[in-house]
Formats: structure tokens, sequence, C-alpha cells
């Protein structure tokens, strides 16, 4: 079956020129113009993959990212907008979009970056092991079902935070360069600024305190980070 992929912005320009770029890819493409009729096509149909304009009339996509993400939809959001401020990349990031792109963009990053999207999403469950549950301490990984425990506590991680948790975790003890879990989880180096990483390892730091966890998720400046046994 083709890979479908929604596109939602309210410039038209745009929205024409993605139809048409994602269609000589391959892909099945759906266009709309605001939040409230991306809810409704996501509720509707499957898709493989959304990329959504921040800034639209009605629910925007940050709107629609969260609406989504506490419905447990956990399709891969591809964010695109004028804003470039980090705070506004990070506003991005906690609705839960899985990768952020400022305007204006160069369409083959733009496609680059829905295809590492898409190639994770596509990765089974516990892919680079045999399945078996993971365990640092009181922290319980569980890659074929996809769950994380500490000690009796279930916690709720997106994708990417589980994907990222799940790597730290195979790798205890060892330190892991910003580089190297850039392309394990995104696909590419977002470069030396990008704020990404960083705020998906304080999601993660902040889900394991407020279950009771001490630290375990360890920063080693100007290098990466570890996870070690409490």
């Amino acid at each position: 079956m083709p890979t479908r992929v929604l596109v939602a912005d309210d410039d038209r320009a745009i929205r024409e020129a993605l139809a048409r770029a994602f269609d000589l890819e391959g892909y099945e493409v759906t266009t709309v113009v605001d939040g409230v009729e991306a809810l409704t096509c996501v509720r509707r149909a499957a898709f493989d993959a959304l990329v959504l304009d921040v800034v639209r009339p009605g629910v925007d996509g940050l709107g629609v990212c969260r609406v989504l993400r506490g419905e447990g939809d956990r399709t891969p959001v591809l964010m695109l907008t004028a804003r470039v401020e980090t705070p506004d990349r990070v506003a991005g990031l906690d609705a839960g979009a899985d990768d952020y792109l400022p305007k204006p963009f160069e369409l083959d990053e733009l496609l680059a970056r829905l295809r590492a999207l898409l190639r994770r999403a596509s990765y089974p469950p516990g892919e680079g092991g045999d399945g078996d549950r993971l365990a640092v301490g009181s922290l319980v990984v569980d890659p074929a079902a996809r769950r994380v425990w500490w000690a009796d506590d279930e916690l709720a991680l997106s994708k990417t935070e589980f994907d990222l948790l799940e790597l730290l975790v195979r790798n205890e003890g060892i330190v892991l360069d910003h580089a190297t879990v850039y392309h394990r989880i995104w696909g590419y180096d977002f470069g030396a600024d990008s704020k990404n990483l960083a705020v998906y390892i304080g999601y993660l730091r902040r889900k394991l305190a407020a279950a009771g966890a001490p630290p375990v998720i360890h920063t080693v400046r100007g290098v990466g980070y570890t996870v070690r046994r409490p």
C-alpha cells in the first residue's frame, strides 16, 4: 500500500507544492487548510506521517499535535513554521512533534526528514535485540511491547522518548555522543545548535523523577549522555 501523508497548511502555494513533491515521491497525499480538518481526517483514516504548519486559522499545528498525543495517536509529526527562535522550536517538541523544520526550507531537506521519520516508524519493535526486557536497576524496558517501568510504575512515553531511552539503556555505562544519538534516533544530525536532544532528555528525566526514580540519565558535558545504575 502507498505511504499516506497528510499536509495541513493554510498557504495554498505550499500545500500544492508539497502535494506535487510528495506525489512524485510515490506518497498518497491529503491536503487540508486548518487544524479542525486535520483532526477530522486523522480520526477518519490512518496516515503514516503528518506535516503540520504551526500557525494556521483555528486550531494550529501545536494544538493538533497536543490533541492527537493526548488521544494516544503516535503518528509521526513533522512541524513546519516560520518561527525560528529556540522557544518556538521547543514548543513544537513539547507538543509532541517528532521533528521541526523552519520556513523557508529546501524541499530536499523536507523530503529527507520525512523519509527519516517514516524509517523510524517502520522499525519493528525491539529491533536490534532479542526482544527480552532490559533492566538498569529498577528501570525496566520491554522493547517488544514498547513499555517502560520504574519499579511498579509504568511510564507513558512518546515514540521518540521510548526510542531514546531504549538506546541509552541498551548502552548502559557507555557515553553516547550527540551525533551518534541524533543519527540513531532521528536519522541525521541536527547540528551543534540543536536543542532537540536536550529537550527529550529533559522529558525522560521529568517522567522518571515523577515515578520516584533517582537520576539515571547523566550528562557528560561536551560529549553526550549515558545511563548508569543508581
